[in-house]
């Protein structure tokens, strides 16, 4: 595999498991130095960085941080910066998703779902842009997602969050294109994840079944995207959803 990354520091939210794990091997295997930020399982970073050794990477640092909190993004960014010597490719991949019926949902599980899943994206981006400026050169991927294009019953918060990441999306890559920074996003359908497999058999048949491929995708084939996207071969793709859905949305 070409190593298209080489020279190149990568930090990817929620690196430790799923699609984030497939995003820092992938972006391993050509040949960046990658931070894996993560926020409580030391075992699955642990995993995730020898993945990321054994891919390829040039250099791997793990960032344990709570990405709900905007000084501690900024100290990530940091740290990833002076440990690897530089900040090229940001991927705001982490989120979480507390479902329910807006009826009943608590104020405090909102405020949450925001900062994790959008908050979080906008206080790493505001953090990775000096070092990228100063490179003139940059990537940002965000992970958005079919639920935030087309909605979904009971996933409101997670609905909203997501598709405020496709504003951010679009908003950031006309304010930093003059830089040579991207600004994309990546939305994934039906994905065989940790996220996902403890969904009633039925809701995941229904799901497959609504796609035109008729199946779940994997955090590789996500990954793919990512990586296209936060390589030179996008160099004149900014702005952009990429869906990587099978269909299931178009």
């Amino acid at each position: 595999m070409a190593r298209e990354f080489e020279g190149k520091v990568a930090l990817v939210t929620g690196g430790s498991r799923g699609i984030g794990r497939a995003a820092v091997v992938r972006l391993a295997e050509g040949g960046a130095k990658v931070a894996i930020a993560y926020a409580g399982n030391d075992a699955a970073a642990q995993e995730a960085k020898s993945a990321a050794e054994g891919a390829g990477a040039a250099a791997v640092h793990l960032l344990k941080f709570d990405v709900g909190d905007p000084a501690a993004c900024q100290s990530a960014v940091e740290e990833a910066n002076e440990k690897l010597g530089g900040l090229h490719i940001l991927v705001n991949n982490a989120g979480i998703s507390i479902d329910g019926l807006i009826l009943r949902y608590k104020a405090d599980d909102l405020k949450r779902v925001l900062e994790v899943d959008l908050a979080s994206a906008f206080h790493l981006s505001k953090a990775a842009c000096r070092p990228m400026m100063k490179q003139r050169w940059g990537a940002i991927v965000n992970l958005t997602s079919v639920v935030g294009e087309q909605g979904n019953a009971g996933q409101t918060a997670y609905s909203m969050a997501k598709a405020g990441l496709i504003g951010l999306t679009k908003s950031l890559a006309r304010e930093l294109g003059s830089r040579n920074i991207r600004v994309n996003a990546v939305s994934p359908g039906w994905i065989e994840t940790d996220m996902t497999k403890d969904l009633p058999e039925a809701a995941k048949k229904a799901m497959a079944d609504g796609a035109a491929l008729g199946r779940a995708g994997s955090a590789r084939e996500v990954a793919e995207a990512i990586a296209f996207l936060a390589s030179d071969r996008a160099a004149f793709i900014t702005g952009e959803v990429l869906r990587v859905n099978g269909g299931l949305y178009m």
